[in-house]
């Protein structure tokens, strides 16, 4: 059954789709298609079976969009929207996809193109948009993630080499990897290494047991007197602004990803709401199913509204950090409060994985906490607003 003949788009009910330019629309046309053809196909049985499914790899390097805002180096030079687009819709498919390709593009390729030698640009950048190359980002500790500052893997000079001790955790892509991307504690300050996976002394290790970002890899790494030439070390950046700067660009990303999900989560809702029929009516005929779906598109047109305004901004040259924090805070809680309700709409059916709302809301729980948690960005706001810092 299906009542619906309203002529507003229910996931789009501000029509931002009309505010976006024609190459931005057909990136946007292009990755959904691949999504719904390609992706979502997929997803429900790599997420039951823990695996990330590296048979997309391929597709998605052959579509651009590894390195999409990247120009040169075989990469799209696509604008900050396409990019925040290719996000949104590749998390309409998994979470983890949209990880995959964010830590690609976001943690390993914007620094090496930001901050890298030209060597290390010609060897990783073209191999990686081509998705012949993966890499991973090494900034968290075992010890917490909130607090990189306190940084324990330090490296140290030895000749031309360094020698890096120390180990990273919930690292995205790890055990895939061909090379990380290690942020260490110099006498200098901290400085990142591009640590080949076959170095002696550097191993991956896959986390097990996860229940959330299932259709993605995550590992642990570990440093045990890695020796690695000066020429491995990114020489335009020392200090904690390098990683943050990544970070940055990720959770940009992020807070169109999570506009997916969340819309993944109501289309699912609004077809069981007009199918599912208790005490002699569809259930999306009540006024408890129809304001709980009303909330779902509020957040998701405020979401896609605050991250389109980010943006633009972005490509103007004219975003701040904390507003990509307002953006991440603001959506990432909007996507796992509708993923939580839609699983609660569905009732019974809502914790199996032949619908999409279980699975989502499983890895929201992670999105909503790297990148930075909710509170980070929350205290972020804060210090914005008051001048004073209230971190620890």
């Amino acid at each position: 059954m299906n009542t619906r003949n309203s002529t507003l788009d229910p996931l789009d009910l501000y029509d931002v789709r009309s505010e976006l330019s024609d190459d931005e629309r057909m990136v946007q046309e292009t990755v959904a298609r691949f999504v719904d053809d390609a992706v979502i196909p997929l997803m429900r049985e790599a997420f039951e079976q823990h695996t990330f499914p590296t048979e997309l790899v391929p597709q998605v390097a052959e579509l651009g969009l590894f390195g999409s805002s990247i120009d040169g180096y075989d990469c799209a030079g696509l604008n900050s929207v396409s990019y925040g687009l290719i996000c949104q819709e590749l998390e309409r498919g998994d979470s983890g996809l949209r990880s995959f390709v964010s830590v690609q593009s976001s943690l390993v390729m914007y620094p090496i193109h930001a901050y890298g030698s030209d060597e290390q640009k010609d060897r990783w950048l073209p191999a990686m948009a081509r998705g012949e190359a993966i890499g991973c980002f090494g900034l968290t500790e075992p010890h917490g993630g909130s607090d990189p500052g306190n940084m324990k893997t330090h490296a140290k000079r030895d000749g031309d080499d360094w020698v890096i001790n120390g180990a990273k955790m919930w690292i995205t892509n790890g055990s895939l990897a061909d090379v990380a991307l290690v942020w260490a504690m110099t006498d200098e300050g901290v400085k990142g290494f591009l640590v080949e996976k076959d170095t002696p002394g550097f191993t991956a290790q896959e986390i097990e047991n996860k229940f959330s970002l299932r259709a993605s890899v995550t590992s642990a790494l570990f440093l045990d007197n890695v020796r690695v030439p000066d020429s491995s070390v990114l020489p335009g950046v020392t200090g904690l602004k390098g990683p943050l700067s990544c970070l940055t660009q990720a959770r940009y990303g992020i807070s169109w990803g999570v506009i997916g999900a969340a819309q993944a989560c109501l289309n699912e809702v609004l077809t069981y709401a007009e199918d599912r029929v208790l005490f002699d009516r569809p259930i999306s005929h009540t006024q408890t199913i129809q304001i709980r779906m009303a909330d779902m598109a509020r957040r998701i047109t405020s979401a896609q509204l605050l991250s389109l305004r980010l943006g633009r901004m972005k490509d103007a040259g004219k975003m701040t950090p904390s507003q990509v924090s307002l953006a991440k805070w603001n959506n990432c809680r909007a996507a796992i409060d509708i993923a939580r309700d839609a699983r609660d709409i569905l009732g019974g059916s809502g914790i199996s994985a032949e619908y999409v709302p279980i699975r989502h809301m499983l890895n929201l729980e992670s999105v909503i906490t790297y990148e930075g948690t909710e509170t980070v960005h929350q205290l972020v706001i804060g210090k914005e607003l008051t001048g004073v810092n209230a971190f620890g």
